[in-house]
């Protein structure tokens, strides 16, 4: 085993896993993968953003110690900015709203982040709006700050090309690889992966997951309780991206979903895990949907070729949303009309 020289060897490698339920039975006909992201130092995905997005900037010169760091967020890439830049001794300051989880304030502090709480909703109902303007704000007021804007900043997809892609890429190289599923929020994840998917394996099928209440592709918006999926803008980002289909899912379903994967799979995973898990299952109850068109010289998993291999992307653990999606309390008070 290697030694590692600081947090930020430890992002990426995720492993992948084979989901098989509990039961033993199959569920939808389809050989169903997961990568799991909570494998990161700080827990999620968003490790890889803000590692690579930090480390570039300091690399080009564009930022130094003397800088400041400013991003909106009340959930993972908040903290794992945090603690890229605790690790990097850069000023962090985060722009949060009422909704962040205790558990998530709690490591923006431990971490050394200046917190800045937005109260006033914006026209969509929510905050995202109103911690945008508020950077903005921060960003001319500060010298030196700058604004890192996940919904935008092309690193983000980078991060994700370069890293979750490839590492999909290596790990289906052999078996092949016919569908990815990837929740979505600033975009960054399903941009990065799908661009390099589709280059290496031509005949994927790419698909967004996104809860109802979010804009992303277009639904009226709503309230949303879950952080971590969805959005109340339409990431720039997202222009960039291969998406062949959208499945949108319910906060309700979510949270029935992280309690089926928790029971049935042992896998203790946040709501946009359990988000791609109800949208695959959603899709692939259309028979249609697993017809094969599988591009020649790929064996299929165990020589199945009857299944077709589908990967779900997971980004985050669930002890974040112990407070939230686990708990029944909180479920029957804040979703009972959802």
């Amino acid at each position: 085993m290697p030694i590692y020289t600081g947090l930020l060897d430890l992002v990426g490698n995720t492993p992948v896993v084979e989901l098989r339920h509990a039961s033993g039975e199959d569920r939808d006909g389809v050989h169903l993968f997961a990568k799991l992201e909570g494998y990161n130092p700080t827990g999620s995905i968003k490790d890889r953003p803000a590692a690579y997005i930090i480390r570039k900037l300091l690399l080009d010169g564009e930022i130094n110690r003397e800088s400041t760091i400013i991003e909106s967020s009340s959930g993972n890439f908040g903290v794992a900015l945090a603690a890229v830049c605790r690790a990097e001794g850069i000023r962090f300051i985060c722009v949060v709203d009422p909704l962040i989880l205790p558990n998530n304030r709690f490591l923006l502090e431990q971490y050394g982040a200046e917190i800045d709480q937005v109260t006033t909703r914006d026209d969509s109902g929510g905050y995202l709006k109103a911690r945008i303007a508020r950077v903005q704000e921060l960003e001319r007021r500060i010298p030196g700050a700058r604004w890192i804007n996940q919904y935008a900043n092309p690193g983000n997809a980078s991060a994700h090309y370069f890293g979750t892609g490839m590492e999909i890429y290596k790990a289906f190289a052999d078996v092949g690889l016919d569908y990815v599923v990837v929740p979505v929020s600033s975009g960054g994840t399903i941009t990065g992966v799908s661009q390099v998917l589709k280059s290496l394996f031509p005949r994927i099928a790419v698909i967004a997951v996104d809860t109802v209440g979010s804009v992303i592709f277009g639904g009226p918006p709503n309230s949303r309780h879950i952080p971590g999926m969805g959005s109340s803008i339409q990431p720039e980002i997202l222009q960039h991206a291969a998406i062949d289909h959208v499945v949108m899912v319910s906060e309700r379903d979510i949270v029935k979903s992280c309690t089926e994967l928790l029971q049935g799979y042992s896998l203790f995973v946040g709501g946009s895990s359990g988000a791609a898990y109800r949208g695959a299952r959603q899709y692939f109850q259309d028979p249609a949907h697993r017809v094969l068109s599988p591009a020649p010289g790929y064996p299929r998993w165990r020589n199945d070729r009857a299944k077709p291999n589908v990967l779900l992307i997971f980004p985050d653990r669930g002890d974040r949303y112990q407070s939230t999606i686990y708990d029944q309390g909180w479920v029957d008070r804040t979703l009972s009309r959802v």
